[in-house]
């Protein structure tokens, strides 16, 4: 699916459940087959426990697409697949496979700093640290630069596969908070909601933006025409929001989502102009000048500084989920560039 072909569809009802996607490879052809043939009473899932966590594991399209596809069931769904699998054993043990080597594979390649930090103060200076010193490869300032308007729609393409449940991966982290750092996640949780009307609730500008396009803002349209690094970016979020042992690394990975939102929003939305759009397309990007340059002083302080302080030992899981988020996102922006530098297009060839 080239940026040319990209398909368009008037707007769908919020509540969709995600389209169930084409395999791609024997794990994923097996479980989505299985998912869509019946309840679980019909059958089981195939064990994952062989998996190599050694091996690229971002890169690797049937893991990802499966992974993502059994996290969904703790969302909205898949379409004709019945509810009933979200619990189902065979299920959970598979996600929780895949998980585990995804997370072993995250953890032999993010570095943590070495540090002390037991303030909230403490916290949130190495935060900012990390996120100022990572020196990857900048999407948003390749689109304020010279991006051409078909690399642009794609670059939105890759970004609806988060935006359109923008913020849901996160909550679950409230629960599994107290004091602070509750406080913290919900105050920057309401703002991502729109403070409880629908038109400003974030994932909503997104569509927005989408249709202004003249892309699909359906949820889940456009998982087929993603790779596996762009499904690994909002994986993770799942894994560690799904997790309450992990609270420590979503918290984090919330933290350096807020703390390298504000200038790259800016940088989308000028590039945006650049290209001769108006508010509609550029709407949700303005917003996120505005409330992330905020939200970053609470999720870098009140929310994982909050976080540390009542639990000390999640230091070195806050900074594996900020860690995380950066890598991720680094490895998401250099294959999208790379592809663009050489003329091609950065979404998968499947048909349109």
């Amino acid at each position: 699916m080239s940026s040319a072909t990209l398909s368009t569809s008037p707007l769908a009802a919020t509540g969709s459940r995600l389209p169930v996607p084409a395999a791609r490879g024997p794990l994923s052809e097996q479980v989505l087959g299985t998912l869509t043939a019946g309840g679980p009473g019909t059958a089981v899932l195939p064990s994952a426990a062989g998996i190599d966590p050694t091996s690229d594991l971002v890169a690797d399209e049937d893991v990802q697409l499966t992974l993502f596809c059994l996290q969904e069931l703790h969302y909205r769904g898949l379409e004709g697949v019945d509810d009933a699998w979200e619990w189902d054993v065979s299920a959970i043990a598979l996600r929780r496979d895949l998980e585990d080597a995804f997370e072993a594979h995250l953890r032999g390649r993010v570095t943590v700093p070495d540090v002390v930090a037991t303030t909230a103060d403490d916290v949130a200076r190495v935060l900012f640290g990390m996120t100022a010193s990572s020196g990857g490869p900048s999407l948003a300032r390749f689109v304020a630069r010279k991006a051409s308007l078909a690399q642009l729609r794609e670059v939105l393409v890759h970004k609806s596969v988060y935006q359109l449940k923008e913020a849901d991966p996160h909550t679950w982290a409230i629960p599994r908070l107290t004091g602070r750092a509750k406080a913290a996640a919900v105050e920057i949780q309401a703002d991502e909601y729109g403070g409880g009307h629908l038109a400003s609730m974030h994932s909503e500008l997104f569509r927005r933006t989408l249709r202004a396009l003249d892309l699909d803002d359906r949820y889940g349209a456009y998982v087929d025409a993603v790779p596996a690094v762009t499904l690994a970016t909002s994986t993770f979020m799942s894994l560690a929001g799904l997790n309450r042992r992990l609270r420590g690394a979503i918290t984090g990975h919330l933290a350096a989502f807020e703390m390298t939102s504000s200038i790259p929003s800016r940088q989308y939305a000028d590039g945006m102009r650049r290209l001769g759009l108006d508010e509609d397309a550029t709407g949700y990007f303005d917003e996120h000048v505005e409330a992330d340059a905020v939200h970053e002083q609470i999720a870098g302080r009140d929310l994982a500084g909050g976080l540390v302080e009542a639990e000390p030992h999640l230091l070195g899981d806050v900074l594996f989920g900020a860690g995380a988020c950066l890598l991720l996102d680094d490895l998401a922006a250099a294959r999208h560039l790379a592809a663009f530098d050489a003329g091609a297009s950065s979404l998968r060839e499947v048909a349109a």
